[in-house]
């Protein structure tokens, strides 16, 4: 989940990092569990985020959740997240 100021810079991490497959969702809604602010596509509030879901292999993980937090710790209230989920099967 990231905002979607962050797009391009969450496209080029995905190209550095070889990962090919992935689908992606503009204009989603939220809010931050800890301290984000709403996006919410509204006069109140403005922003919206996008959504990115990758299955990756194992080895690929730790450096995207790398990429991940550099870019966070240049601007924290952009806001960015990553949540690692095992995928037991694939087709």
């Amino acid at each position: 989940m990231f905002n979607q100021a962050h797009s391009e810079r969450v496209a080029f991490i995905f190209d550095r990092l070889e990962i090919r497959g992935f689908s992606w969702w503009n204009e989603v809604s939220g809010r931050g569990s800890e301290s984000g602010e709403p996006r919410m596509g509204t006069h109140t509030w403005p922003e919206l985020n996008s959504s990115a879901l990758t299955i990756i292999p194992d080895e690929k993980v730790d450096p995207l959740l790398e990429a991940i937090r550099k870019l966070d710790e240049v601007n924290k209230e952009v806001g960015i997240r990553a949540f690692v989920m095992n995928v037991e099967k694939q087709y």
